[in-house]
């Protein structure tokens, strides 16, 4: 195929792929369209068949990991680790609204470092709305919590989110160095993030919540599932330092909650299968390919241009300020598949500063990250109304102040460490 007519085609399906995961007609999974788009990419030549089996070779690490945190997160959720929280939260707030935001923040930047960003959309923010009807306080404030800190808490460790894994193959780092070097910027996104809900949800969080008389059972602690996440967080440092796959230790781990929960008959073999998303994977595979299509086919040469060098504050603040407004304009997965290539000769510092742009960027619009478009969804079906212009108006606040104090942060964990 000639390179004008590879470059439309790659576009098109590049933008077919991510309008379908955005709308998700009839409830079809994103897959639907992307695997067949892939298809397409590699038989019309857009994507020769050795660039698209060497992306495929190259996620395929990267989709088991993330399948493995999957069934993890279901499965704590199983044990009733969720349910928990929500009693925790709901007893230590007392009803008052700025506790229970405090609360929800410190509950979903641990589940979202630990169990992935997916485990705070899609498991903690329908307890999060139980939790403040139970309260009686207002839940616009907390739910709106749970979209940004599954992105922008989602920087700690490289198994929090599917971009940090990527960045985590790119870097070159160890798991405990990866986690050392984003600890200030993971402390210092949050705390701003935090600072701007107090102001931008000032008259939410002040409305006086009626007195609760709940006195339904506590549910107990899972103990099980608890020691399970220690043991396999433990086990990432302990593979990454002997060089081996962390995504083993994820493996095991949730091997462990898996098979109890088959063993006391709480789940069937089928049902583990379906806690891994399976279209959900061949949806980043396929995605993948049709992101290296457009990459070859010029995308990649107008972004080195674009993209700043070398390691200092200012060039960090500009790759973090690029990949955040490219994941706003074709999501923050194609923005991470796109732009580690051109960063990695930058070294870890660039690798990060891209990080930071595409997993804080997202909270700008609806179509920055899956996640987010994934928490509309949950949003809609509490009859809780999440206008576009409010979401922005927040975003808009966040996200710069955010991603610059994080950059900050970067910069100086690179230099002390």
């Amino acid at each position: 195929m000639n390179t004008p007519l590879a470059e439309a085609l790659s576009a098109v399906l590049l933008v077919a792929v991510l309008a379908w995961a955005v709308v998700r007609p009839f409830g079809w999974t994103e897959a639907v369209l992307a695997v067949p788009a892939a298809g397409i990419a590699v038989l019309t030549g857009a994507i020769s068949l050795d660039h698209a089996r060497d992306e495929v070779a190259r996620l395929g690490p990267v989709v088991g990991f993330l399948a493995a945190v999957l069934v993890l997160a279901h499965f704590c959720d199983v044990e009733g680790l969720f349910r928990a929280c929500g009693a925790w939260m709901a007893r230590w707030s007392r009803g008052r609204p700025v506790r229970l935001l405090t609360a929800v923040f410190a509950l979903a930047s641990v589940i979202t470092a630990v169990l992935s960003l997916d485990a705070t959309i899609v498991l903690l923010t329908p307890v999060v709305f139980a939790t403040a009807a139970r309260s009686g306080v207002r839940p616009k404030p907390h739910v709106y919590a749970c979209t940004h800190l599954s992105n922008t808490a989602s920087l700690l460790l490289p198994v929090s989110n599917l971009t940090n894994l990527l960045a985590f193959a790119a870097s070159g780092l160890s798991f405990t160095r990866f986690a050392a070097l984003m600890t200030l910027p993971w402390l210092a996104a949050i705390g701003v993030e935090y600072l701007v809900f107090r102001r931008f949800f000032a008259r939410d969080l002040s409305a006086a919540a009626p007195v609760s008389r709940d006195t339904g059972e506590e549910p107990p602690l899972p103990l099980f599932a608890l020691v399970t996440v220690g043991c396999t967080l433990a086990g990432f440092v302990v593979a990454s330092a002997f060089g081996v796959d962390p995504a083993w230790a994820a493996a095991a781990g949730a091997l462990v909650l898996a098979g109890r929960a088959v063993v006391r008959r709480q789940a069937t073999p089928l049902s583990v299968v379906r806690a891994a998303a399976p279209p959900f994977l061949a949806f980043v595979l396929a995605l993948g390919v049709v992101v290296r299509a457009v990459v070859d086919n010029g995308l990649s040469d107008v972004l080195g241009h674009l993209l700043p060098s070398g390691g200092g504050l200012p060039a960090l603040l500009g790759i973090a300020a690029l990949a955040a407004v490219l994941a706003n304009l074709i999501n923050n997965l194609p923005a991470v598949l796109v732009l580690l290539p051109l960063a990695a000769p930058g070294g870890a510092g660039a690798v990060l500063a891209v990080l930071l742009g595409v997993n804080i960027g997202p909270n700008l619009t609806y179509a920055g990250s899956l996640a987010t478009l994934l928490w509309r969804r949950i949003v809609h079906q509490h009859d809780e109304g999440v206008g576009l212009g409010e979401f922005t108006r927040l975003g808009l606040i966040a996200v710069p102040s955010a991603l610059a104090v994080s950059v900050v942060a970067l910069w100086g964990a690179l230099h002390i460490l």
